[in-house]
């Protein structure tokens, strides 16, 4: 498509769609198939349906990703070899299956149990962490590699992922009982807000993250992406890794912990930064 300015004619297709009933994700897929350079279609929707000033697309960033192709059914994980059990390209999601041991699960699970706390969010306002009741699990950080256990899962996912261990933060490992969950949000740090400016001094911006699932809960607790309608069951000894090259929606990274309905779920997360995290 030559003429990639944002025309009367291409609001007013906006607006049509939107009344309609079709969502902006689908909009903006539509336009990218139709030719549309992804910066000018995300800026015409934001115009038109927000009501903003177009505005560029952050710059993307390199990221971590495991070498995968359409054929690869197992991975070396540098000291253990794990299942690549399904592959999403938009949201960049990757599903393992027996990237932890059964004893692995529970040493991490023993180790974090005396330091559980009610989780916390980072403030966007100030950079700070705060309780919020969009998340409602308990939880704790190990520092990076402060055990045994931790350098090894924490090594494994380095090696995995092709991303080096300095630049990752330490494991988290959460604890989510009977109707606790996480609802839908973004792992990176939102570059319009105060309190990212702080955060990003201690190793710039959140590029990906890698949930390990540490028990299997009897019901519910699955892992979901909003954008992509996907679900994925939280299974012992899995791990779900996604990735986001810039702090923007278009990455379709929005994602969330489903309500545990029975039982308790057990997850250690690891989130992966652009540089040395201090």
């Amino acid at each position: 498509m030559s003429d990639q300015s944002v025309t009367p004619e291409l609001r007013q297709w906006i607006t049509d769609q939107a009344a309609a009933g079709m969502s902006s994700d689908d909009v903006l897929e539509a336009m990218l198939a139709s030719g549309w350079h992804e910066a000018v279609a995300v800026a015409a929707l934001e115009e038109t349906l927000a009501g903003a000033t177009p505005t560029a697309l952050p710059p993307r960033s390199v990221v971590p990703d495991p070498l995968v192709d359409s054929s690869a059914a197992k991975l070396w994980a540098g000291d253990r070899e794990v299942q690549v059990l399904a592959t999403l390209g938009l949201p960049r999601v990757v599903v393992f299956g027996s990237f932890l041991a059964d004893d692995e699960c529970d040493g991490l699970i023993e180790l974090a149990a005396r330091r559980l706390a009610r989780s916390e969010t980072v403030q966007t306002e100030t950079g700070a962490s705060e309780v919020n009741e969009a998340r409602t699990s308990e939880g704790m950080f190990f520092g990076r590699c402060e055990n045994a256990l931790c350098e090894r899962v924490e090594k494994r996912i380095a090696s995995l992922l092709r991303w080096p261990l300095e630049n990752g933060e330490g494991l988290q490992v959460l604890r989510y009982r009977r109707g606790a969950e996480y609802k839908p949000h973004y792992d990176y740090f939102d570059p319009a807000q105060a309190g990212t400016r702080a955060v990003l001094q201690r190793g710039g911006q959140r590029v990906a993250s890698m949930l390990c699932y540490l028990n299997t809960p009897v019901r519910g607790g699955a892992t979901t992406f909003p954008d992509a309608t996907l679900a994925i069951a939280a299974v012992k000894g899995n791990a779900v890794f996604f990735s986001y090259d810039r702090p923007h929606p278009s990455t379709r990274s929005l994602h969330g912990g489903a309500p545990v309905l029975e039982g308790d779920k057990w997850v250690a997360t690891k989130w992966l930064r652009e540089g040395h995290f201090e």
